[in-house]
């Protein structure tokens, strides 16, 4: 990572922002590495509330799906679930709906950034080192209409 910021930083880039929220020592941790590369963080989502930005992804046509969990905080079956409302509502009170904690990961693969959705297939949900994870498959695309992920 160190490499690619060196090179970014020499194409004239100054700032990377991170989507952190609130986890101190991994903002700590990531000032200090770009600091020695003379680059700045930036940080917009710091503090915000995670149930609000969670809703507000979702509302704003954004698309996701589970790639890896914690078993220990969220069943093994949310391993390749669509982030939407179901997944929120079905979401354990004790887990942040960000997964901010580390409970879950998430890989997006379109919303209003994106130019067109990457097309991307479910593959095997597999537990590896006491993770579940889901695999996610390149698909290559029909013509030129955008593919969208297969039902988990």
């Amino acid at each position: 990572m160190g490499e690619a910021f060196v090179r970014f930083r020499k194409d004239g880039i100054r700032r990377i922002a991170f989507g952190d929220l609130f986890l101190e020592d991994v903002r700590n941790y990531r000032l200090r590495q770009l600091e020695a590369l003379g680059l700045e963080c930036v940080f917009p989502l710091w503090g915000r509330p995670t149930a609000a930005l969670a809703r507000a992804f979702v509302d704003n046509g954004f698309r996701a799906r589970i790639v890896c969990l914690d078993p220990a905080a969220v069943d093994p079956s949310f391993a390749g679930r669509a982030f939407d409302d179901a997944f929120l509502a079905d979401l354990p009170e004790s887990v942040d709906p960000c997964g901010e904690n580390g409970e879950f990961h998430t890989f997006v693969f379109d919303g209003p950034i994106f130019r067109r959705p990457l097309a991307v297939s479910v593959g095997e949900v597999v537990e590896r080192d006491g993770f579940w994870f889901c695999d996610l498959l390149p698909t290559p695309p029909a013509g030129r209409a955008a593919a969208t992920l297969s039902p988990a």
